[in-house]
């Protein structure tokens, strides 16, 4: 099975070009932070390590993990977010590992992993093709406010807290602007690999409880 690799920055649109994946290819992609949810349920390994490194204040009543407390400890501060990641990474890649497994035994020939940080993490020398969705900065402000009611100085500081896509664009096997409409980017997109029909998309696998 071949699995491609498919990131981009925030405002991108790189989940968008997920979903069209999926609609023109039958592709099945796994999203990295749906995997990063799945680790943390209340009482998993992971959630716990999170609460010795962070504190129980990271934690809700009913012990599943409070995202914003654990991003309130993350602003302006590297090390939490090293931390963070050293912690939270293995049991991703653990969990996309299972599920890319699964898929192969139910016999789909392709599949598509979406991560936010894949370069970054050096993740993307694991995959044979890596997908950059990338667009100007300026479009990746009015998309960020547009998406989240922000102000322009809130999304630069989104857009400024990760990796620039000038860097990302370095690595990339396939390299979509999505600087247009839907259509357009339908049309690109449709544009990356022969027109087969692969294994009907299913969902991946069930988050843990």
């Amino acid at each position: 099975m071949k699995v491609i690799g498919l990131t981009g920055g925030i405002g991108s649109g790189k989940s968008t070009v997920a979903q069209l994946l999926t609609e023109l290819y039958g592709f099945t992609v796994l999203d990295a932070d749906q995997a990063a949810r799945d680790v943390v349920y209340p009482g998993s390994p992971t959630l716990k390590a999170l609460a010795v490194a962070f504190g129980p204040g990271i934690l809700q009543a009913d012990g599943s993990l409070d995202r914003a407390a654990l991003r309130r400890q993350m602003v302006n501060d590297p090390e939490v977010r090293s931390s963070l990641n050293a912690i939270t990474h293995p049991a991703i890649r653990e969990r996309l590992a299972e599920q890319l497994a699964e898929l192969k035994a139910q016999g789909h020939t392709h599949a598509v992993v979406e991560a936010a940080l894949m370069v970054e993490t050096g993740t993307y020398k694991n995959y044979p093709e890596v997908l950059v969705v990338s667009c100007a900065r300026t479009t990746q402000v009015k998309r960020v406010m547009a998406r989240d009611a922000s102000t322009a100085d809130q999304a630069e500081a989104l857009i400024d807290a990760q990796m620039p896509l000038a860097q990302k664009e370095k690595v990339a096997t396939h390299l979509i602007r999505n600087e247009g409409s839907l259509d357009e980017l339908r049309k690109a997109v449709s544009a990356l690999w022969p027109a087969k029909v692969t294994k009907k998309a299913k969902p991946a696998v069930e988050a843990r409880p």
